[in-house]
């Protein structure tokens, strides 16, 4: 609370100060006009470096956050993981559909010592307090993982169409689908504050909505 006060009453004070100064030793306009504006330009200055930090530690928290919530609930052994989904295709009666399963289920392996890796790097830099200095390359690299991730979502949804899913593994899905798109809709909002921070190429639109599947009856 005092460090705040500090930050942004010192400029006021000390204008309070020079101008009361300059009353008493007279001094002329011409001195102490520009020596106020000049203290002014300063604090204007500085609280506007200040708010700017503020505004990157609370998005840098939401990111991490977001990559945290990702890794724990859509990848590793997680029930709602849409590698979790596609191993229950191994009920359908389709030998051509298991070949796929397994091929995702090997590029499971690679994506989840990915996101294994990448939120140790988070993890080890809030440690260190050096995460918002790589904000920008953890926003891509969240972008990246999540970007190939969506790409196994379709898949499994083009398939679902096409043939007649377990309707336990049709639950599963929809119920992914919910939770996953609450997940992009804070990812979007997130990337849409980070564009008036750091500068970013990722627009929010890039991370696309899942699809549910309709309800057979």
């Amino acid at each position: 609370m005092l460090r705040t006060v500090l930050n942004w009453a010192w400029a006021p004070a000390l204008i309070t100060l020079v101008a009361v100064l300059g009353l008493v030793f007279r001094w002329p306009i011409q001195v102490a006009a520009p020596v106020l504006g000049a203290i002014l330009v300063i604090g204007l200055v500085v609280v506007a470096v200040a708010a700017r930090g503020r505004e990157l530690e609370t998005s840098a928290l939401r990111l991490r956050q977001l990559a945290g919530y990702f890794t724990r609930r859509f990848t590793g052994n997680s029930s709602l993981s849409i590698f979790a989904i596609i191993n229950d295709l191994f009920k359908v009666d389709n030998p051509q559909l298991w070949d796929w399963a397994r091929a995702c289920d090997m590029a499971q392996r690679v994506f989840n010592t990915w996101c294994d890796s990448f939120i140790s790097r988070v993890e080890s830099d809030i440690r260190n307090r050096t995460f918002g200095a790589f904000i920008r390359l953890y926003l891509n690299e969240l972008w990246q993982l999540n970007t190939h991730y969506y790409e196994f979502v379709v898949q499994f949804y083009e398939i679902a169409e096409k043939i007649e899913i377990p309707p336990e593994t049709l639950d599963q899905y929809n119920r992914f689908v919910a939770e996953y798109n609450a997940f992009v809709h804070d990812f979007q909002e997130t990337i849409a504050e980070l564009k008036k921070v750091p500068r970013t190429q990722i627009e929010p639109p890039s991370v696309k909505l899942a699809r549910e599947l309709p309800v057979v009856k």
